[in-house]
């Protein structure tokens, strides 16, 4: 039996202004227009013989947007396990075979990152089937990508003696310079580092504590400390923090005897950054080589990612850029610095900018808002609560807020004193009615009706960020996060 252990970590901080560090790329629909990456991974495993429903890693900022995702594909009660704090793949893989081996001991985990394109499935299912055969030898199989190009920005694999269906690991390389890169590519004898596994839980588990055991005691501990909230299991983030941040190569595959890795050709891209996605989209303009998404128009342009996701793009007389245009932000650069975007991100971080972090569309478990217009005194942002969903109990001391119903049915609960239902009171707002929420006022917004409820809430006061909520009570087990 395959247990699939999607990995959903990271922020995607070359995909920047698209992938942000609180809605980062795996939750984005960049290669498919109807499914993210994480929902592509999620069916990808769904379609191996044998397979499990997946048990996904996150941290705690993303667990309602993945759950609210799985249950999109059909996944009704989602198995998420969350990271309180990042620890890197070899924790993050520890906790995961912990919970396997005791749930199924003869569970072969397949272990997959939650934002890699995949574009023969077919090819991905037969490479598992060989990796499987490895796995019941006992040998920890890692995945190896053919090489197309004397690529850079990968690490690689050497492989070594035959093994069954597939190669003995000889050596990880670190991402070589071009000139290394080619002869590796000359040699025959690498494939790129795909970040792919499979094994069986306990051999992981044994592998670890011979090679990494502080990593393993580590995560023995915290995984004790394990407790059920709805869809999520939660670990104790001060036992889990004592552990070190370590990936699955360095803490294992660099030092057992047993690793094994598998060819493959599976049309797989990691879109580590714009050109990643550019060399995925421009295929379909073999002419001019651009790849487009959005409402573009270009004249004269060339070996260009021209991507738009709220007004209209034009280029003209252009070559070899990556535009990228969102509703608060646009990116212009050649597309031999797309790596380098990230170094934007850590300017605005530094600034204290919040574009680095969120967009103007901020995603909750009861639906979503977006920020429309803000100064220093208000702020106004269209709030879409999703049908039978409700905001928190709660107060703000800093500011005053004004609803205006634009569809649906809201139900407002208003009252002064915090924790006496007797004095709170509930009413119902239709389509054109509107509310007024002084400051200090304890309230709560629900959707009581089976369509989406949208509203205009305008903002006014001396401070308006979203760390001024004082909850009183949250159905989504929230405590002071936004």
């Amino acid at each position: 039996m395959i247990l699939p252990v999607i990995l959903s970590g990271g922020s995607g901080s070359r995909l920047w202004p698209v992938s942000r560090e609180h809605y980062p790329k795996q939750f984005l629909n960049l290669n498919q227009d109807d499914v993210s990456l994480l929902q592509e991974t999620a069916l990808r495993a769904q379609g191996l013989a044998s397979s499990e429903a997946p048990l996904i890693v996150c941290n705690e900022e993303h667990r309602f947007l993945i759950a609210e995702q799985m249950q999109a594909l059909g996944f009704k009660q989602s198995r998420i396990l969350l990271e309180p704090c990042g620890r890197n793949t070899a924790p993050a893989l520890a906790l995961a075979a912990l919970l396997a081996s005791e749930q199924n001991p003869d569970a072969d985990l397949l272990v997959m990152p939650a934002d890699h394109v995949i574009q023969d499935n077919q090819a991905f299912a037969d490479a598992i089937e060989k990796g499987l055969e490895l796995s019941h030898q006992g040998q920890l199989v890692t995945f190896g990508i053919t090489p197309s190009s004397a690529h850079t920005g990968y690490g690689y694999i050497k492989r070594g003696q035959a093994l069954l269906q597939g190669f003995a690991v000889e050596a990880f390389v670190e991402k070589p310079s071009q000139q290394i890169a080619q002869q590796y590519l000359e040699s025959g004898d690498y494939v790129w580092n795909s970040g792919i596994f499979l094994c069986k839980a306990e051999r992981f588990l044994q592998a670890l504590a011979q090679h990494a055991p502080d990593i393993l005691e580590s995560c023995q501990a915290a995984f004790q400390t394990r407790t059920q909230d709805m869809d999520f299991l939660r670990i104790d983030e001060a036992v889990f923090g004592q552990c070190r941040s370590e990936s699955i190569d360095y803490a294992v595959m660099e030092h057992t005897r047993q690793a094994a890795v598998v060819p493959m050709s599976p049309g797989w891209s990691d879109i580590g950054a714009w050109d990643a996605l550019h060399a995925l989209r421009g295929e379909k303009d073999p002419e001019h080589h651009n790849a487009v998404r959005g409402d573009v128009l270009l004249r004269d342009t060339r070996n260009s990612l021209v991507y738009s996701e709220s007004r209209l793009v034009a280029t003209l007389g252009v070559s070899d850029l990556v535009v990228v245009e969102t509703d608060d932000a646009v990116l212009v650069a050649h597309r031999d610095h797309a790596q380098d975007t990230k170094q934007i991100v850590s300017a605005l971080k530094e600034a204290g900018r919040p574009e680095c972090q969120l967009h103007r569309t901020v995603y909750r478990p009861w639906g979503h808002y977006r920020s429309m217009e803000i100064t220093e005194s208000f702020q106004v942002k269209e709030i879409v609560v999703k049908p039978g969903a409700a905001l928190s109990l709660q107060m703000h001391h800093h500011r005053a807020e004004h609803w205006v119903v634009v569809e649906g049915t809201a139900k407002v609960t208003q009252g002064e004193t915090p924790g006496i239902d007797a004095a709170l009171r509930s009413f119902l707002l239709s389509e054109d009615q509107s509310t007024y929420i002084p400051l200090g006022t304890v309230h709560r917004l629900e959707n009581p009706g089976v369509i989406a409820l949208k509203l205009i809430e305008v903002q006014t006061g001396s401070y308006l960020g979203e760390d001024d909520i004082v909850r009183f009570d949250d159905k989504y087990g929230r405590d002071q996060e936004p």
